[in-house]
Formats: C-alpha cells, sequence, structure tokens
C-alpha cells in the first residue's frame, strides 16, 4: 500500500530530475571554498534575496542559530514568538551555545508579534538586563502568511530601537508563493534570511543563511566552530539549485490540496483553521491516539495531537487528499 505522509514536508524524496541534477554536479573541497556548485548556490539566492552573501549548512537549526550568534554577543538578547521555531523547536541552542537569552512573547493569531508588545519587552540600558539586540520573526509561522505591511512596520521598528531583524524563513517560498509576490518583497526588509531547501523545495538536506559579508563572515566560522563545514557538499547544493529553479511554483499544488483537506475535514464536522498554504490543523480531542492507528491501516501517516497538522507536500496529489478524506469518513462512522 502506497503511504501517504502528512506528518511534515520534510518527508519528500528527491525527484528524478533533481537525482540527475545531483549525479551531474561540479565538486571540490567547500571549507576550502572550492565547491562550484555550493558557491552557485549560495550566490543564486543571496541575489535573489537581496543580500551580499550566503552561507550554504546542513540544517535549518543550524542556519537559525548562526544568524543569532552573528547578530547577537554572550549575554545579548532576542525577542522571539513563544511558538518559535527559534525558541521552542530548535533545543535552545541559541542559549547554549551562543549564550543568547531568549525573550519570548506570545504570538497574535495571524503569526506575527505585537510590535507594541516587543517594545515594552526591550530592556532598558542598564547593566542589570540583558542587552537587546534582535527581533526574530518566521514565516510561514504555522502556515500563516506574515503580511507585507506588517513586515514594513517590523523593519521601521527596529531601525527606531535599534535592533537587527532576523527571518526564519523555512518556508519563505510558501509565503511568497501565496502572497504571489517575489520572495524579495519579502526578504528586503530583513538584515539576514534563513531559508530551507528541504521542506516544500524538496531537497533531500540543507539551508541557506543569506545576509551582509560581515554577517555571513561571522557565521561561516561559526559554521565552523559547531561542526557544519562539509567537504564535497556540491551533491546537497545541486538539489538546493534545482529545487530553487524547478520547484517553487508547483508549491501552488500544496497549497490547494490543503485547501481541499480543510474544506473537506470541514465537511465532516471537524473545526478547521483557516488554512492559508499548506498546512492544515484540525482539532480532534482525546481521539488523536485512535485516529493516528485507524489511519495508519488505511496507508496514511499523521503525528497523533488534539491540535493535528497536516501538511501537504509534493509527494502528496489530490488524489491522495481524497483516500485522506475518506479515512476520515470511515474513522467517524467506526
Amino acid at each position: 500500500m502506497p503511504i501517504i505522509d502528512l506528518r511534515s514536508d520534510t518527508v519528500t524524496l528527491p525527484t528524478p530530475g533533481m537525482r540527475e541534477a545531483m549525479q551531474a554536479a561540479e565538486l571540490g573541497d567547500d571549507v576550502y571554498g572550492e565547491d562550484p556548485s555550493v558557491t552557485r548556490l549560495e550566490t543564486y539566492l543571496a541575489d535573489k534575496l537581496g543580500f551580499a552573501a550566503g552561507l550554504f549548512v546542513p540544517t535549518g537549526t543550524m542556519s537559525n542559530l548562526l544568524g543569532l550568534m552573528a547578530h547577537c554577543q554572550r549575554g545579548d538578547e532576542y525577542i522571539v514568538g513563544q511558538q518559535a521555531h527559534t525558541y521552542k523547536y530548535e533545543g535552545g541552542g541559541a542559549a547554549v551555545l551562543g549564550s543568547i537569552q531568549p525573550q519570548p512573547i506570545e504570538g497574535e493569531a495571524d503569526g506575527s508579534l505585537d510590535l507594541a508588545k516587543v517594545a515594552a519587552a526591550i530592556k532598558m540600558d542598564d547593566f542589570h538586563f540583558a542587552r537587546t539586540r534582535l527581533l526574530a520573526l518566521e514565516n510561514t509561522m504555522q502556515g500563516k502568511v506574515l503580511p507585507l505591511d506588517y513586515l514594513a512596520a517590523a523593519r521601521e521598528f527596529t531601525h527606531k530601537h535599534g535592533l537587527s531583524l532576523h527571518l526564519d524563513g523555512a518556508r519563505l517560498y510558501n509565503a511568497s508563493v501565496k502572497l504571489g509576490v517575489d520572495p524579495l518583497q519579502i526578504t528586503r526588509h530583513f538584515d539576514s534570511v534563513s531559508v530551507c531547501l528541504s521542506k516544500g523545495l524538496g531537497a533531500p538536506v540543507g539551508s541557506v543563511l543569506c545576509g551582509s559579508d560581515e554577517l555571513i563572515c561571522k557565521a561561516r566560522r561559526l559554521r565552523k566552530m559547531v561542526g557544519g563545514g562539509m567537504r564535497q557538499a556540491g551533491l546537497l547544493a545541486a538539489a538546493g539549485l534545482y529545487a530553487l529553479e524547478h520547484q517553487v511554483e508547483r508549491l501552488a499544488q500544496d497549497h490547494a490540496n490543503a485547501q481541499a483537506l480543510g474544506e473537506g475535514l470541514r465537511a465532516l464536522g471537524y473545526s478547521v483553521e483557516p488554512v492559508q498554504t499548506n498546512m492544515v490543523y484540525a482539532q480532534v480531542g482525546e481521539q488523536a491516539n485512535s485516529l493516528k492507528s485507524f489511519l495508519a491501516e488505511r496507508g496514511v501517516k499523521l503525528t497523533a495531537a488534539p491540535r493535528l497538522r497536516m501538511v501537504t507536500h509534493l509527494d502528496v496529489s489530490a488524489d491522495d487528499i481524497k483516500h485522506v478524506l475518506k479515512g476520515f469518513a470511515d474513522f467517524k462512522q467506526s
């Protein structure tokens, strides 16, 4: 039985075209700066997003960590959403490895951070307090896209308060496709951006941190420090380049499939949050574990949770969504 995996968009497998690109990749030792495929990826993405330089790293967690550590010194602080990956889901790396204090604040329903609450969280210049240096946003945030006018306001806010602005853009391209704008219209507001290649874009491994020459120089040194230097990494970079060149526009299909899934679940009586991109959140309550087991027998993988997250991606088709909805309908009747 074919498996339909809705746990995350990280579960995708390389397409045949991507595998061919990996096989044909020009290689060198990237720690020496001699891998042409890695250099091409870093330059390509930095240019597209409006930055001076980029740095290829194994994971989005490392990309965000290097960004935070390049912006902040020991004893500094970054303000971040309570549910943001850089605070909640990345092992506390900024605090453990960077001695950077996180100051989390509760996010808003649209995924943004209320800038008035951010202002209230900024520490005064006093030796009793950590020094507030950075505001970190996430886009998309649990599938929600930050509006462009909010990003402009956040940019103006950070300039006013002397803060840098970092974007965890793990699903940046989902956001740009949803808004119908070039990703530059999002990234132009930020001092640094982390872009994940191994989620909806479908590459097997890798993220890119983009920023100024100075910031990327710091991040490159930090990458070595935390063990992120790779040798003939062009095999992986070629997959990322292929994804950026061939698998961005198709994200709209994932969004359409997520919409169909959300609408179908509502028709079955489930409470479903508004769907913007490739994530569907449905309230299933205490049935989470039994639902997971029931659908697993029908070839559907879920992560059991009362607030159930399902993520569409390039290995999930419109017919797969119909199969999933039938499974939910059968569960209702069981």
